[in-house]
């Protein structure tokens, strides 16, 4: 595509158009790609919720100290220093891990979502990690029992069970 004069001058001011957006293509591969890597919190939260076997394990990678302060229900634990050594106890490798860590501002879900698939593993990282799972109003466990927060209404859509995206 030409830029027209007008579209050339907008993009010299504008920051989001200072790089052009890229051709349909190879968005559509770059999507397709990020969601090959990716989950978020809600659609992990849907498919646990719909019983029986969801095809994947959630695994935490966090430390002792920060999984017994909550974590996913259900998730297996083995912090990211540890997966080498123990990942062939706990996982199957013909089973997709979903690793979660703190939240959007930790790599630490990414690093064990690295180690897993250096030793052959298929993985996914929850985007958001445990701070979005709680701030959308998902149920965790601690070690004093099973608890749920009311749902942030900026990060999850109030009076719906989903946001439609």
């Amino acid at each position: 595509m030409t830029a027209t004069p007008a579209t050339a001058a907008t993009s010299a001011v504008n920051p989001v158009l200072r790089v052009a957006p890229a051709a349909p293509a190879e968005a559509a591969a770059h999507f397709r790609s990020a969601l090959a890597f990716h989950a978020d919190a809600s659609d992990v939260a849907a498919a646990l919720a719909a019983g029986g076997d969801p095809g994947f394990v959630v695994l935490d990678s966090r430390s002792t100290e920060s999984w017994d302060q909550g974590h996913v229900p259900g998730a297996i634990h083995l912090p990211t220093a540890l997966i080498p050594e123990q990942a062939e106890q706990l996982l199957d490798k013909d089973v997709p891990v979903v690793t979660y860590c703190w939240g959007p501002g930790c790599n630490g879900a990414a690093r064990a979502a690295l180690a897993l698939a250096e030793l052959g593993y298929r993985v996914k990282e929850m985007l958001g990690g445990f701070e979005y799972w709680v701030r959308e109003g998902f149920a965790f466990e601690t070690r004093e029992g099973r608890e749920r927060r009311d749902a942030d209404p900026l990060t999850a859509p109030a009076d719906a069970e989903n946001c439609g995206c």
